[in-house]
């Protein structure tokens, strides 16, 4: 719907004319009568290599995109298709009548690839009317009608192809045939050697495990295809009232029997013989599920410890109900079941084998560690993992346990410090061995491999495994030490939620002076506040004066206090005094005197000078007796 609605919208802003700018896929949404003069077949060209199976087949669009195509070939005009909406018998009248004017004339190499996957839809004789430069084409094809198939083996069995006569096919010449092998049919496949046959089925057989559902799929087909032509080399034998052959069925002739016909026919003593021979069949799921039926029915009482190790894939269909009442007890048996050539395990079903197997008294191993994998580990039960000895752990290799919760990330832990004591004396070794494990560690821990001596130089990856709430506790220079040569990747993984966290509660400065690669966003210096400065002078007196000083400026009774008060400097001195007094009534201190008094307003302090200077008021005669003291304010009473 995008793609269809975005060429719309060019063909609305006169853009479609530069197509070559734009993709495969939305060349397929033009309309073909926009198309400019004289560039159809580029036009087409390109269109051709898109994915046809965006267009529903026999789909107005699809139609009409081949249509224009076929006309841009045949009149050669260079047009990009008539005017116009397609008329309503076109598919049935008009297309079939260009096909016959393509079908009248060879096209040649070059036409064909001005085509690509839009030969997928012509009528089935232009197939063998175009030649063998056409079978490229096909192999674009996602699949091929009936009427197509018949086509394309009439061609093959020609011989007048760049594959020669059936006859000659080797497995090089399946292999190159691509796409178009699954469109072979009986009588071409009869022609082929029978060794030839069969290596390509062990071929198909052994990709089968590692292919997608829908390769899957395709590899069946195959098989079977393989199987019956197999079969139909073979003397045609009577059958047996039951409907079954009169020979036991065997593993090659499986794909060639219906489900029906295997539950039917297979003998429960033939499938145990040659189980292994049955399983490496890539059979569907449907005939799996008979095959264990088949095996249960032969152990009514219970599937023997030597058998549960030849399962395979079967073993994935029990249930956690029936793996409970498996007889487990050796870790060579639980090593075959949990190999991965028998496909994945449901988490559920790995806990309840490993819980049978310790309910038995058996022993997780390192080499069993392995088999389970750090995945299937992590979907182990605590209480599980607790009985994971720490010798396990120190020759089970390295785990993946990023999928582990973080309790169980640091009972694992735990365990590989007890079994890696051992090297914690050299700091280095000890850091290669415990790595996995460190999404586990604590702040401790962390900060003694930061403070060993020896740079570890720990990965990024690794950095970030860490459980965060320990990152925190870590030091701006712990976190240095721990990355060494690495620390430079810091900085890249400033966006992750760990760092940033980590960052936000470090303090700037120590940021920048200890790491120094621009990260921001720590925590700044707090702001002081400024004290004034004190004057400049060379020498300092601190003075400390017991004052009389009256209550009021017009009488002469006199009242002694203390008074902290800056002193200036007299001109006539060389030192500078600075005089402390308390005074009750201002609240604020007040400005410097002038060197002479004249007011009775305020009563300065005499410096501290070797002889004693009387100070007198200009209205009321005062006297102050000063004492020589130590920089430290005295108290003066009232």
């Amino acid at each position: 719907a995008q793609l269809s609605c975005l060429a719309r919208l060019l063909a609305a802003k006169n853009l479609t004319a530069n197509f070559g700018s734009f993709p495969s896929d939305l060349l397929l949404f033009f309309n073909p009568s926009e198309v400019p003069a004289g560039t159809c077949r580029e036009f087409y060209a390109r269109a051709s290599r898109g994915n046809l199976d965006l267009l529903p087949r026999g789909s107005s669009r699809r139609t009409r995109l081949l249509r224009g195509a076929l006309t841009c070939l045949v009149s050669g005009d260079g047009t990009g298709g008539e005017q116009g909406p397609p008329p309503r018998t076109w598919r049935g009248t008009r297309l079939a009548g260009l096909s016959q004017r393509v079908r009248g004339s060879r096209l040649e190499p070059q036409q064909l690839g001005s085509l690509g996957a839009l030969v997928c839809d012509l009528e089935p004789g232009t197939i063998p009317a175009s030649g063998p430069a056409i079978l490229d084409n096909l192999k674009l094809c996602p699949a091929l009608t009936g009427a197509q198939q018949d086509a394309l083996n009439a061609l093959l069995l020609t011989g007048d192809t760049a594959y020669g006569d059936p006859s000659s096919w080797d497995l090089r010449t399946l292999q190159d045939l691509g796409p178009l092998v699954l469109a072979l049919n009986q009588t071409t496949l009869s022609l082929v050697a029978e060794a030839v046959r069969e290596d390509f089925r062990r071929s198909v057989a052994a990709a089968y495990s590692s292919q997608g559902h829908s390769q899957r799929e395709k590899s069946l087909i195959l098989l079977r295809a393989f199987a019956a032509a197999s079969a139909a080399s073979q003397p045609r034998l009577k059958r047996n009232a039951d409907g079954c052959p009169p020979e036991p069925i065997t593993a090659d002739s499986v794909l060639t029997l219906s489900p029906e016909e295997l539950d039917l026919c297979l003998s429960n003593d033939v499938l145990i013989e040659n189980l292994e021979a049955f399983l490496e069949l890539p059979i569907p799921l449907e005939y799996s599920k008979i095959l264990k039926k088949k095996v249960d029915q032969s152990f009514p009482s219970g599937i023997p410890e030597e058998q549960l190790k030849r399962l395979g894939v079967l073993s994935r269909l029990y249930t956690e109900q029936e793996i409970s009442q498996w007889s487990v007890t050796s870790s060579d048996t639980l090593s075959a079941l949990l190999s991965p050539s028998g496909g994945e395990w449901e988490d559920s079903q790995v806990q309840q084998l490993v819980s049978r197997y310790l309910a038995l008294g058996g022993s997780l191993t390192g080499p069993l560690l392995q088999e389970i994998g750090g995945k299937r580990l992590c979907s182990l039960r605590e209480e599980q993992i607790q009985q994971i000895p720490a010798e396990a752990i120190g020759t089970a290799g390295k785990l993946n346990i990023s999928w582990c919760s973080q309790s169980k990330k640091e009972q694992l832990y735990r365990k590989a410090r007890e079994a890696f004591a051992s090297l914690a004396s050299t700091p280095g070794p000890y850091y290669c061995r415990i790595q996995p494990y460190l999404g586990g560690a604590p702040a401790e821990d962390l900060k003694d491999l930061a403070n060993a001596g020896v740079a570890i130089n720990m990965d990024m990856d690794t950095f970030l495994t860490l459980n965060p709430e320990e990152l925190q506790k870590l030091s701006v220079t712990d976190v240095k030490h721990l990355l060494g040569e690495n620390l430079p990747k810091l900085k890249e993984a400033e966006n992750e939620t760990s760092v940033v966290s980590w960052v936000k509660i470090q303090s700037q400065r120590e940021l920048d002076c200890v790491l120094d690669i621009g990260l921001q966003g720590g925590l700044q210096e707090p702001t002081g506040t400024a004290s004034p400065a004190r004057p400049t002078t060379p020498a300092s007196v601190t003075s400390t004066a017991t004052v009389p000083t009256p209550a009021r400026p017009t009488t002469s009774a006199s009242v002694t206090s203390t008074a902290t008060v800056p002193t200036p400097a007299r001109p006539t001195t060389s030192a500078s005094v600075t005089s402390t007094a308390t005074v009750p009534t201002p609240a604020r201190v007040p400005p410097p005197l002038p060197t002479a008094p004249t007011t009775s307003a305020r009563v300065p302090s005499l410096p501290t000078v070797p002889a004693p200077t009387a100070m007198t008021s200009h209205s009321t005669p005062q006297s102050s007796t000063v004492s020589p003291r130590t920089p430290t304010p005295s108290t003066l009473s009232p």
